[in-house]
């Protein structure tokens, strides 16, 4: 073989190892490309179904309610009620009503056919052993008492195996809430105020915690202010039924926010009309009884417009319907009741699952 001959062969050779080297680099980039991809559609498929699995789902409830107490009209008989206002339920599903009415407080166990009368019961009056249309009642289980808003004695008392006690007088009071702090919260209607006490600690003026500013419609003002409930911050929630509003106030700040309601009284979305019952679950959505639309509302903190939930079709005694809705609040299993005032029933709005 000649020098020239030979000098050819060698370039067609290196040609060869030059194309199949750069075949093999290509095969393998392509590879790596190939499952870099996988391993990022692998993640976002990941993330994905974390999310969905971890997305807050908005709780729903049945539209038809059973009542639990008051099925059998209006009365004063262990199994009726006249007009029932706050409620308060326990971890054991028993429910602690507000007869106001009845002028009195009725313990209701969990499938019980009729209550106890654990509070007043002895006609309308001023006695210590009497009641006169009590609003609301908190269970306080470690001193294993209820306290009782009894409005038009103008007192708060507290009763405990059928002995009383005057906890606070001379106010015009509505609301009551505990936090886990052993804090007594109470709304005073006729100087548009909220005010907290340290439970065991009645001997003073307790301190002003929202409101306090005169009647009005101002965001450090009330307007009647009704039910309240106090989350885990010490943030103060309140029914201002004349402003048609429910306002958080944060602690320690001088004004509150509008969370609900606060554009007129009214019955589309972004209305509410004398609110009353208001409680907030561990999403810190917020729940109101929409009284004179005959409703209970959700209202996510910063949206504009709430959602109804149960009711909302017009007053009247069907099951799916509510007639001047009061309290309301929530068991353990997220189950909603509401004191259903005209109908004279507390109505079980059971959990869809």
């Amino acid at each position: 073989m000649s020098d020239s001959e030979n000098e050819y062969s060698i370039k067609q050779y290196t040609r060869r190892q030059t194309g199949t080297s750069s075949f093999h680099w290509k095969a393998i980039l392509l590879a790596i490309i190939i499952v870099v991809l996988f391993i990022i559609t692998i993640g976002i498929i990941t993330m994905w179904a974390y999310s969905m699995k971890n997305e807050p789902k908005f709780k729903k409830w049945k539209e038809h309610a059973i009542t639990v107490v008051g099925t059998y009209g209006q009365g004063n008989e262990s199994n009726q009620l006249d007009g029932p206002y706050g409620i308060f339920i326990d971890k054991n599903k028993t429910i602690f009503i507000t007869d106001f009415n009845n002028h009195r407080i009725v313990e209701w166990k969990y499938n019980a056919k009729q209550g106890q009368i654990i509070a007043g019961g002895n006609g309308k009056g001023r006695r210590i052993d009497q009641l006169n249309r009590p609003t609301d009642v908190v269970v306080d289980q470690q001193n294993n008492s209820i306290i009782v808003a009894d409005q038009w004695n103008r007192r708060v008392i507290q009763w405990s195996n059928q002995k009383q006690q005057i906890l606070i007088d001379d106010i015009l009071c509505w609301g009551l809430a505990m936090d886990k702090h052993g804090f007594l919260y109470v709304s005073d209607v006729e100087k548009n105020e909220v005010r907290r006490w340290k439970m065991g600690e009645y001997n003073n003026e307790g301190i002003v915690v929202a409101g306090g500013n005169g009647r009005g419609d101002k965001i450090n003002q009330f307007s009647c202010p009704t039910f309240i409930y106090v989350d885990e911050d010490q943030s103060v929630y309140i029914s201002d039924r004349d402003n048609h509003r429910v306002m958080k106030w944060r602690r320690d700040v001088k004004e509150g926010t509008v969370v609900a309601g606060g554009n007129g009284q009214g019955g589309n979305l972004t209305q509410l009309f004398g609110p009353q019952g208001v409680t907030v679950d561990d999403l810190g959505h917020i729940y109101v009884a929409d009284w004179g639309n005959h409703r209970v509302m959700r209202w996510r903190e910063g949206k504009e417009e709430g959602e109804i939930i149960v009711g909302g079709i017009g007053e009247g005694f069907q099951s799916n319907r509510l007639y001047w809705p009061r309290g309301l609040s929530f068991d353990d299993e997220g189950n909603l009741y509401v004191a259903d005032f005209i109908a004279c029933r507390i109505q079980k709005f059971e959990i869809v699952l």
